[in-house]
Order: C-alpha cells, then structure tokens, then sequence
C-alpha cells in the first residue's frame, strides 16, 4: 500500500509548489487537483468501471508529483488500478472541472480538473500486477466489465441504489455522451 502525495496546481495547470498527502490537505481558492480518468474500452464494446470508496468510477485518479504529463498518469493509474499496461496515444478528449463539499467524506472542499481519455485495450484486468493506495486498499477495490450501451441505464439504476457518489454520476453521464457524439457507440 502506498501513500499518494499530490501536486497542487493553479487555474493554468501550472505548478503552485505545494504537494499534500492525499488526505490530508486543505486547498485554497483557484488551486486544483489534477485527474485523469479512462474511458478504456474492449473489441467487444465493454468498459472497465471499478468500484470503491462506495462508488462507481473510471479508471484514473490524481496527478502525482512524480507523473511527468497527463497520458503517464494514466498509465501509471491504470496500471496501479487495473494491472493493465497501455500506452496513451491520443490526447484528452473531454476536461471537466468539478467541485466537491465533501471530498470522498474528508470535508474538504476540492476543485479537480479530470481530463477524460479513450483508452483501446482487449487486455483483461491482473490483480496480481495491481498496486492500490492506501484508499483503495480500505475500501474494498472492484472492476466491472459492462457494455457500454447499458452504461446509462446501470448508471442511474446505480444511483437510485445509492451505489455511485452522484456527482461523479453525473460526470460519467457527461463524459459517456460526449464520448459517444465523438467515437460513436
């Protein structure tokens, strides 16, 4: 298990200097996290979601200060996440800036800059190759092959069971339709 230390960036995805361990932060005005987040995607049109921390997500997650750009971090949570080596080619297709009250229940109010990647893979998830942080570790980290033309429906039948934080339902709503208007799908 690993502790995550964050960078701390300005409204410009610029460096501010500061660097928090994952929870144990307190941000200030106009300072973001930054976040990657996969759309990964099979020959067989399924998506990867995972599942923890009480909710459904992508894969991805924070830019760490040892990330040296946006598709690395990526790459390297998917990895952590999934057991899964890629390699981005393509760039961001989607950035989203979302603010939290309450911060995966720390009560710290968070802005995070997620940028949204199409990620192309027919490899199938290792948890053996796997490397959670300590969050992920407590909270009981699953993965969920769905094809993504049930993705809306399981979505809001997720919410209504109280199985997805609805703000992060609400950016996957948005993220899948953009996606869609894209690629198609």
């Amino acid at each position: 298990m690993n502790s995550e230390y964050l960078e701390i960036y300005d409204e410009n995805r610029n460096k501010t200097g500061k660097i928090v361990e994952r929870g144990k932060f307190k941000l200030e005005p106009g300072e973001f996290f930054l976040v990657t987040e996969a759309i990964l995607i099979n020959s067989n049109n399924e998506i990867i979601l995972c599942h923890n921390n009480g909710t459904y997500q992508f894969p991805g997650g924070h830019y760490d200060r040892n990330d040296v750009s946006l598709e690395k971090c990526l790459e390297r949570e998917i990895q952590e996440e999934l057991g899964i080596t890629t390699t981005i080619v393509n760039g961001p297709f989607l950035l989203v800036e979302t603010y939290y009250d309450n911060y995966f229940d720390t009560g710290d109010k968070v802005c995070c800059k997620i940028y949204y990647f199409r990620v192309l893979t027919d490899s199938f998830f290792d948890l053996s190759k796997t490397s959670y942080d300590v969050l992920e570790s407590m909270t009981n980290f699953n993965i969920l092959y769905l094809n993504l033309s049930l993705l809306h429906s399981f979505l809001l039948d997720s919410l209504k069971a109280g199985t997805i934080d609805p703000n992060i339902c609400k950016e996957m709503l948005y993220a899948t339709k953009e996606y869609s208007e894209i690629y198609g799908g």
